[in-house]
């Protein structure tokens, strides 16, 4: 049985939208050490996570400003329609779609690398298969279905850094595990400074720190599914910075308290030999179980984003109607199966370049999710210009800082670009993000896309 266009149910409560929100903002790579990172700023990365961190609390208020005032599915995409053009709405939306996808590959590929270490020896292409499959079963269900699931994983990675961030404090002030001897905090600038690499470390950190940050702004795509937008959609905007100081910057201050900045990634995960040294033997396949329900997780949002993208870019007219069609449990399953079919060549890239096909991804979904991030200030700027004191006044959910929050944001967005076309391993992304736009614009004005009518 099919539904209308308009029957996305609000199955998401404020508990699945506090803790996606949270989720979002814990990525695989702190798990993973976030060890380049920190070979390029030491412990001044600290700061790099606090300036990237401010930068995306900004771009939030903003996206969540608009996201109070009109709870659409769609979110930046239908934003970027209204207020800056069709094409820009077209361009946003196919972007973020492309964007999720490539994530999703980097993610099912992370599945495929951890399995090995519980299974050595098996094919890394069928356990992307499997995370796929499984991950594309879940969307295939009712929203609330896959609120649930990513309620339950966010729990996870977030009850394992708290644990980590007590257990590191007690060993830097007590010394649990050490004795009785109590470690301090000297590392922090024991080993050639706070900034053994001066400012410079800093910046060169910068790119990577933010592809950390990517899917913070899935936040917004909830809105159209959100039992109370107007309640869960600020609260969990809100808390967005602090919890980047507490599970980010504070889960890095014990790290780097408790080991050499220049040591780290030498030795195995930072995280597996905290909880070895509290006493926990199997902290190996803890932290891999962790790190893989973390893949997982991002995989279950790229699918629930790229098909929420979709179900928008139906609507707009700018993608075959039939994506705007949902199911009885008010799922848009066509955009959902097409988003899993497209992923299938993810697993063909794990068959053909295990070992390349990480690198790859990344990149490219850092300048995606940059280009997203523009555009929502921009478009928020236009929302803003175009409504009178009064109703800018009478705002549920007002940004701070406007207009200069906005114009500080834009131009950090802006040195991050810069930074990413320094890096040759980086650089890849600038050839093959601008080319996909071009590529998309080509595609608008031959199939006269701008002159379709949306279908609400």
């Amino acid at each position: 049985m099919q539904s209308s266009s308009q029957d996305l149910h609000r199955g998401l409560g404020e508990r699945h939208i506090r803790l996606m929100a949270l989720g979002a903002a814990i990525g695989v790579g702190l798990f993973l050490g976030s060890a380049n990172a920190i070979k390029l700023a030491g412990p001044g990365i600290l700061l790099a996570y606090l300036l990237g961190g401010a930068a995306i609390f900004i771009i939030m208020r903003a996206l969540g400003e608009m996201a109070v005032h009109n709870p659409v599915a769609g979110s930046f995409s239908r934003y970027a329609r209204d207020y800056l053009g069709p094409l820009s709405g077209y361009l946003t939306g196919w972007n973020y779609w492309f964007l999720w996808l490539v994530t999703c590959v980097a993610e099912i590929t992370a599945v495929g690398i951890y399995m090995q270490v519980w299974f050595p020896g098996t094919p890394q292409w069928a356990w992307a298969l499997a995370a796929l499959a499984a991950m594309g079963s879940v969307n295939l269900i009712a929203v609330r279905a896959y609120g649930e699931f990513e309620f339950w994983f966010a729990m996870i990675k977030v009850v394992t850094i708290v644990l980590m961030i007590v257990g590191g404090l007690a060993m830097i002030v007590f010394g649990l595990g050490n004795g009785g001897t109590a470690i301090g905090i000297s590392n922090l600038w024991a080993h050639g400074g706070f900034f053994p690499n001066g400012a410079q470390g800093v910046l060169m950190s910068l790119q990577m720190v933010m592809f950390a940050y990517l899917g913070v702004e899935m936040i917004g795509l909830t809105a159209g599914e959100a039992a109370n937008p107007k309640k869960s959609i600020p609260d969990a905007i809100n808390s967005v910075f602090w919890r980047i100081v507490i599970f980010y910057v504070g889960a890095l201050f014990v790290i780097l308290s408790l080991y050499p900045w220049n040591e780290l990634g030498t030795t195995g995960s930072p995280f597996v030999q905290t909880f070895e040294r509290l006493g926990i033997r199997e902290a190996a396949g803890i932290i891999n179980f962790v790190v893989l329900t973390a893949a997982l997780s991002s995989c279950n949002s790229g699918i629930f984003s790229t098909a929420r993208m979709l179900y928008n870019l139906g609507q707009q007219g700018q993608a075959p109607r039939t994506f705007a069609v949902t199911s009885a449990g008010g799922v848009p399953r066509k955009a959902v199966l097409v988003s899993v079919t497209v992923l299938l060549f993810g697993v063909l890239l794990n068959y053909l370049v295990p070992e390349k096909v990480f690198v790859w991804v990344t990149s490219i979904s850092t300048f995606g999710a940059i280009w997203t991030w523009a555009v929502i200030l921009l478009a928020h700027r236009k929302f803003r210009a175009g409504l009178s004191p009064e109703q800018a006044a009478a705002l549920e959910f007002k940004m701070p800082m406007y207009p200069w929050g906005t114009w500080i944001a834009l131009a950090f967005l802006v040195l991050v670009v810069g930074l990413m076309a320094y890096f040759p391993d980086t650089r890849v992304a600038l050839y093959v993000g601008p080319a996909f736009l071009i590529l998309l614009v080509a595609l608008y004005y031959a199939l006269g896309l701008g002159k379709r009518a949306p279908a609400n």
